[in-house]
């Protein structure tokens, strides 16, 4: 009877928790999209304003698929069945969904950071092509309780950091911030405490507002103010992904650009993804998900993975590990070369150590 009681329950156990909401998420291998390929409706990258080219071989940015949320939570079996899968991870569902933000509101921020990711991308492009054009750091808005409150205004447009122009370039330099990267760059060279000179244009009158720099994110210099960039570009770029959201396509996005308007093709024929984000300055940087991202990208046809530096550590954890020549980043030309070196056969690859 004991046993007949025990069994019983414990089948009741788990048809119940057959229903059972789980506040969690599975991440698994995502679409795949070819930056200089094309879709039904044409190509992804269009470039109006300049000669663009089209090559053999792939640049492919790679995504991750979320399955459950706030409003298709999953069960227990399916959480259990993805924690053992090789190609799947689970998470706590606030890392996509934080509390007080409504699902709405996530997929309007991660529609935002596409956008941004584009706009950044081709600005990061034409940098490392040489290509000017300016970029207008205007403040969107002033951190309460932060140095900038009550001395800058939203609206104000930054010329300028302890008297070095950050604005408007005529020419592309490789690496180089300007616009909102540049004061980021600069007040972040400082250390709390020390003197900030902003030179401002309000409403076509210059000011000068004196700061001085208190202590933000990692311990570094800050004002308080964000910034969103105005920028002019010669070209007209425009990249069509559809529904996908999120910054962590950038530098794949900078490189398909690049391609397109490049005589000769980045790849030499070669099947390339990649993911990390990227700013105007062509600084990489590092996004989760690489290891759905890597399967994703061999399981589509991919040779080779560019992976941002400081997603080195997730690359071991990639069912597709020893499957993907995985090439390590730290800036867009960083990648440029690599895929030099992927097109001549020469020169060795950098790799996450």
């Amino acid at each position: 009877m004991t046993l007949v009681v025990a069994l019983v329950l414990l089948v009741g156990l788990g048809f119940g928790s057959r229903f059972l909401p789980m506040p969690y998420l599975v991440a698994g291998p995502g679409v795949t999209l070819d930056t200089v390929g094309r879709t039904e409706k044409g190509p992804v990258i269009e470039i109006d304003g300049a000669e663009s080219y089209e090559h053999e071989g792939s640049l492919s940015m790679v995504t991750v698929q979320y399955a459950g949320g706030p409003q298709r939570r999953l069960d227990f079996f399916t959480v259990v069945r993805a924690w053992l899968s090789p190609t799947e991870a689970v998470m706590p569902e606030e890392l996509l969904f934080p509390a007080g933000r409504s699902p709405e509101e996530v997929s309007e921020r991660q529609a935002t950071q596409m956008n941004d990711s584009q706009t950044d991308a081709t600005a990061a492009a034409l940098n490392e092509i040489g290509m000017g054009y300016d970029a207008v750091p205007v403040v969107a808005d002033v951190v309460e309780d932060m140095p900038a409150e009550g001395l800058v205004e939203p609206g104000d447009v930054i010329l300028a950091v302890d008297g070095e122009e950050v604005g408007t370039r005529s020419e592309g330099e490789p690496g180089t911030a300007v616009g909102s990267a540049a004061v980021v760059e600069r007040v972040g060279e400082r250390e709390p405490g020390d003197p900030v000179s902003l030179t401002l244009d309000r409403g076509g009158e210059e000011v000068e507002v004196e700061l001085v720099a208190a202590e933000g994110e990692q311990g570094r210099a800050a004002v308080g103010v964000l910034i969103a960039d105005e920028m002019d570009f010669p070209i007209e770029v425009d990249i069509t992904v559809g529904d996908i959201g999120g910054p962590s396509a950038g530098m794949m996005f900078a490189l398909g650009i690049i391609d397109r308007l490049s005589e000769e093709g980045l790849t030499g024929g070669a099947s390339v993804a990649g993911s990390g984000t990227i700013d105007s300055a062509g600084r990489v940087g590092g996004v989760s998900g690489i290891p759905q991202k890597m399967v994703s990208a061999q399981r589509d046809g991919a040779e080779y993975f560019l992976v941002a530096a400081d997603s080195c550590s997730q690359v071991a954890q990639s069912a597709a590990y020893g499957e993907l020549e995985v090439v390590r980043v730290e800036t867009l030309s960083d990648a440029v070369e690599a895929l030099e070196t992927i097109r001549t056969g020469e020169g060795e690859l950098p790799r996450c150590e």
